[in-house]
């Protein structure tokens, strides 16, 4: 079998990165939240309306 050579890149990682990724993902999930309710609510109206 070939030989596969792994390097690995070792960087300083800081809290103001991590905080910013991730405050980042938490805006965009609350964002998100919003429009899954309103489709939810949709989509039982809509099956209410023709199933009812």
């Amino acid at each position: 079998m070939a030989e596969h050579k792994t390097e690995i890149e070792l960087v300083e990682v800081k809290a103001e990165d991590i905080m910013a990724e991730r405050k980042a993902m938490y805006d965009a999930f609350m964002k998100a939240i919003p429009w899954g309710i309103g489709v939810t609510a949709a989509v039982l109206i809509l099956l209410y309306l023709i199933w009812g």
